[in-house]
Order: C-alpha cells, then structure tokens, then sequence
C-alpha cells in the first residue's frame, strides 16, 4: 500500500508552541520568522538512540543545502529529566547540534503535527504548507531529493530566500573531560576514560583529574594509527583485556567506538588504534530475518534456540572487519564465555566478540525494542547500554529505555535473559523498595559490588542505585548527580570507593560505599505521552507508506511489506497480532482490558528504479522500518481505526 500523508489539498503547517528556543541567542521563533526557508521538523527525545542516528543522518543534507533549508530539532521528551531545561541544553551541547531546538515539554507541537514515534519528521516548504511526513530512521536519501525539487519549484516561483538561517551557537561548557562515557581501570592504578565529547580517550592518574596522557586527535572521524592521529566518534565503552587474552592479540583495550558503528583496539604500551570489528555501516534487520547495511531503525526476528540467536546467519562466517553493527555502547569481558559481551544499543541485542578468532556474534536479543525475558534468541532489549560481569559469571545489563536491570545467566544450557528491576518501556520513577515496585530512570551503567549486589548509574534519576540480589531490593546510595553515565569499583584503597563518571559536570568523583543507604520513594510514574482511545472491538490498522522518487517497491519476490504486531499486556490483543505481509491489518482488542500498549513493526523494502518499470540489475535497494509502542486506552467513543505513516510524501 502506497498512499501519501497528504491529500489534494494543501494543508497549512501549526505554529510552533513550546516553553523556550534553544542555539538561537535568545531569539524567540515563530513560522513567520521561517518564511522562505525549507523547514524539517526533527521530533526528537534525547535518550533515544534512533533520535541520535538521525541528528547524524541529516548532518549532510544541513550542510549541502545551508541557505535554503532550516532544521529545527523539537525536543518532545519521553522521560521526566528530559523535560528539565538544564538537561536539555546540555544535550544540545553533547550531541553538536547546529540547528535551533524548540523545547516542547508539554507535547504541544508534537500533538498538533500528530506526531506518534520518536524520530518524527515534517518537512514544510518555503510558503509555509506541510509537504513530507516520515517516521523512523533511514530518509536522508528522500529528503535531499525532496529539498532539490523544492528548491528548484520556489525559486522559479520566487518565494525561496537564500541566506543564513537563524541558528546562534551556545557558549561551550566543558574542560579537560568533555561528557565523559565509560571508565576502565588500568593495571598501574591509572584510569582509562572514554572522553566521548572530545572524540578521544584519556588516561587519568588515581587523582582522577591529572591528564597522563590522550588517545586520538580529539576530531570526529574515522583513523587508525598511532595515539596522535587516530580518531574516534563519540566512543563510550572501555574494556580491558585478560592478560593472556592481550598477549594473543596484540592489543590491550577494547574501545566502542558508538557513531562509527565499531569496535576499536588499543595497544597501551604504544598507544596505536586499529579497527577490529564493523564496517562502518549501520546494521538493521530486513523482514527475513537477515542483517543489511542502512540506516534504518532495529528490526525483529526470531530464532528456534539459544544456539542460534536471532539474526545471527549473516555473521556465522563473516570477517570482523566485513559485519555492520549499530551504536555499541559498553563492553565486558565475559571469563565464562571467553569473549568480549556488547550492549548493542541500536539494535536493542547484546553481542558476543572473540578478540582471538575475529568472530560476531549474537547472543541475546530478537532487535525487538521492550522488555521480554526468556530464552536468549527470543528475549527483548531495549537500547541496552551498561554490562558488568559477577562472580557467578552471569551478565548485568543496564537496559535504559525500559529502564530496567536485566541479567544473562550463562550456564550450560545456554543463555536466558530474567528481569531485576522495572516493568517496561513506558514506565519509570524513583522509588526503593522491593523490586517488584522500584523504579528507575534510563540508567546507563552497572558495577558488581564486593557483597555481590549490583550498583546502579540512575542516570535521568541524577543517582547511584543498588540492588541486592538477596533480599531483591533496591535502595539509594547517593543522588544528586548530573546524569551518571558509569560506575566502577575502586578497591585500590584499603576501603572499596564507587567512581562515578558524572558526565554533565564533565569530571568522574568517588564515592563511599555505605553500610546502608537511603531510602527514597518519590513514586512511580509513566511516560507523560498522550494515550490514544480506541474502542474495545474491531480495529482498523494502515501503516501508509510511499517510496521515494526514483524509487519503487521491490516486489520481485512478493509483497516486500511486512508488519509485526504484539501487545502489553497480551490479553489486550484478541486477534490480529503476529508476523505478516501487508501494512493493513484488522485487529480484535478485548473488551476487559482497559489500557495497554500496541507495538506495533513496519517494514517496506523499496529499490532504485521507476514505478511501472523493471528494477535494474545490481539496483541499490533500501529497507525502510519503524517500531511504534502506541499507548492505548480502550474507552466507549474511542477510535476504531488507527493510522500511522512509516513514509510519506506528497
């Protein structure tokens, strides 16, 4: 099904509403400041990952089409710190974006251009009319070819003004260290930091503040080579190598180098970068279960057993260097497995390395975003970006938009995947307690502790969480702290300390670890994100989708759409729900569920070449997709039908 977003008549775009602008020196915008300019709308949220790997996607087109066209990120937030303006401008700092940002706290922007996933983006043309509408990763390619033809349509009619657009840079707030990421302890008592905002790393001595010396030029990029000229992307997680492991291989550290979608080594004694693993191109799933290269956003899948997780058959005999990943976050050595363990965030999995033999692997993880435990091959994850190994050898992971604490246990039997602490995408809090009732907020890291309980980086909470696996309760033991990225164990004292990598103050403090710690409970909460009312019953679901000029559905082997539909909980979902072709689908909600969340997949494979013609031989070919969790409440009245727009143009 191809429709697009608009009909035959035009449709006037809303004003831009909201509490404050951002990198526009104070200026206060409005659409009649934009007149004349190509306007896109970026709906974005800070802790998302897709969000990130659009603000890099449209970095080109911003810079090829600079006196026309005019981003303006609106920064409609998920979680409650992201609605906090210090946060936000911090943000804006961290990710260099080069474009005002509308602050949206109350959803009222996101509301009127009806947007329903984060990243949403609206392109409006020079007179002020709504012209593109598209969700999810994936649409740089469509878009440059959008902004050529209305260029190309407004200056013929004049009203296209060329010149430079209302963006104003902020004053830099960093110094030695510049948001920091993850933090590794090095044999001689120094510390290796991941200075993510510089683009480098940097070794820190026991004081945590004596710069010893950096690694890589500190400009964003790709380079192997020595500690002088190599160059990384926003890396994040530092691991260090076992000995034994290190002699065999030549390196000593393993870097994630998160933008660059790839795993980087370090030789500590010379300080030389070589690239390990990935290519460089963003892994997504296609709808067979296969992996391709693209920008797009993480697919689904599922495998029969834990011996072949999910999506795992295009790296089985793959060459490191020849595999796509997608924003590796943080790594671990894994002394039961034997290999390096990879919070794959942009594919919401985690993955397995073996620095000796170069093998890529999945372990855990369909790339269904959520929280869904089970066996490894069909467990869900949902941007995972924190590990840490216990003394048993099973795995933490510090799932941070289900704001969750999960764990592998890793036995003979394979791999299963068990909840800690926290309930699903939508819901979050600050809140000790039994785990059942605990809540977190987007954490980013985990630590072991001496007892065998597990620390905490609460990230959006500003604090250090743990929780004890004994008792299965979770208390506070310090907070506030300015977005907690990391947490490791000091035990180079004769009393063990907690290092916490405090990345919005850009520096890394130790803190005690307390016999007892806090008792906090400032509730639990939900994402402040309007639910939909829909009407218990029948339900009429169309995804509209539309191919790109110069561009047409692969249809050579069938239907090249597909949609994955579950629900949360599952009673709500009567029929309608699994895998099949098409992006229409009649679904039966129940009528004794009163809310719950649809999630809801689409996919569209789309090849270069004109509608009603053949697609040419060695054609490139793109897979477009977007994972939607729409909040439902089921109300007499509600609607019966529910439209969303994986893409769409006019």
């Amino acid at each position: 099904m191809t429709e697009t977003v608009r009909a035959g008549y035009r449709v006037r775009a809303s004003e831009l509403e909201g509490r404050n602008w951002l990198n526009t020196g104070g200026r206060q915008l409005n659409l009649e400041d934009l007149r004349g300019k190509i306007v896109l709308l970026d709906f974005w949220t800070f802790c998302c990952i897709n969000c990130l790997h659009v603000l890099d996607e449209l970095r080109p087109l911003e810079e090829k089409y600079s006196d026309v066209l005019v981003t303006v990120g609106v920064h409609s937030p998920k979680f409650e710190h992201e609605a906090d303006p210090v946060a936000l401008a911090a943000a804006v700092e961290r990710y260099e974006i080069h474009h005002p940002v509308l602050d949206d706290p109350e959803l009222l922007t996101w509301q009127a251009y009806t947007a329903r996933a984060w990243p949403t983006l609206v392109v409006l043309d020079p007179e002020g009319y709504i012209v593109a509408h598209l969700s999810g990763e994936g649409h740089a390619a469509g878009l440059e070819s959008l902004v050529a033809e209305l260029v190309e349509e407004h200056e013929a009619k004049g009203t296209l003004h060329r010149g430079d657009g209302p963006y104003v840079p902020a004053e830099p707030s960093a110094g030695d260290l510049r948001f920091p990421g993850k933090v590794t302890a090095l044999p001689g008592g120094t510390f290796l930091v991941a200075d993510t905002g510089h683009h480098r790393l940097v070794e820190l001595d026991a004081d945590l503040t004596a710069v010893r010396r950096t690694i890589g030029d500190g400009t964003k990029g790709w380079q192997d080579g020595s500690a002088e000229t190599a160059r990384f992307n926003e890396p994040q997680g530092v691991a260090l190598l076992p000995a034994d492991v290190a002699e065999k291989t030549g390196y000593d550290v393993v870097v994630a180098d998160t933008v660059n979608h790839r795993l980087r080594s370090v030789n500590l004694a010379t300080g030389a970068v070589r690239t390990i693993a990935g290519n460089g191109v963003q892994r997504l799933l296609d709808a067979g279960n296969q992996t391709k290269a693209g920008a797009s956003s993480a697919g689904s899948g599922e495998a029969a057993d834990n011996s072949a997780p999910a999506d795992s058959s295009d790296l089985a005999d793959a060459r490191p260097l020849d595999v796509s990943l997608s924003s590796p976050w943080d790594l671990v050595w894994s002394s039961k497995l034997q290999r390096l363990v990879i919070a794959m965030a942009g594919t919401h999995q985690i993955f397995s390395f073996d620095p000796v033999s170069g093998a890529v692997a999945v372990l855990a993880g369909t790339g269904l975003e959520g929280l869904l435990d089970g066996a490894a091959s069909a467990a869900w994850f949902a941007q995972s970006s924190g590990l840490a190994e216990d003394g048993d050898g099973n795995l933490w992971v510090a799932d941070s938009e289900t704001s969750a604490l999960r764990r592998l246990t890793v036995d003979e039997a394979g791999v299963t995947v068990g909840t800690a602490v926290g309930t699903g995408l939508f819901d979050f809090g600050f809140r000790d307690g039994d785990s059942s009732v605990a809540r977190l907020q987007h954490p980013l890291g985990v630590a072991v502790l001496p007892d065998g309980s597990v620390a905490i980086a609460d990230t959006y909470n500003g604090a250090v969480r743990r929780y004890d696996p004994a008792t299965g309760t979770v208390s506070t033991l310090a907070r506030g702290l300015s977005e907690p990225s990391d947490v490791l164990v000091d035990t180079s004292s004769a009393e063990p300390l907690l290092i916490v990598v405090e990345s919005n103050r850009h520096h890394l403090v130790r803190l005690p670890i307390p016999k007892e710690a806090q008792s906090v409970d400032e509730g639990a909460r939900q994402t402040q994100r309007p639910k939909t009312a829909v009407e218990s019953g029948p339900l009429s679901l169309t995804v509209r989708f539309a191919a790109p000029r110069g561009q047409k559905l692969d249809d050579r082997w069938g239907d090249p759409t597909q949609l994955k539909i579950s629900a949360s909980p599952e009673e709500l979902l009567v029929s309608g729900g699994g895998t099949a072709t098409g992006l229409t689908r009649e679904l039966v909600l129940s009528d004794t569920v009163t809310e719950g969340v649809l999630h809801i997949t689409a996919r569209a494979a789309a090849c270069d070449g004109e509608p009603g013609g053949e697609i040419p031989d060695h054609a490139a070919c793109h897979m477009y997709q977007q994972d939607w969790g729409i909040p439902v409440v089921l109300q007499a009245g509600g609607d019966s039908e529910l439209v969303l727009d994986l893409r769409g143009l006019d």
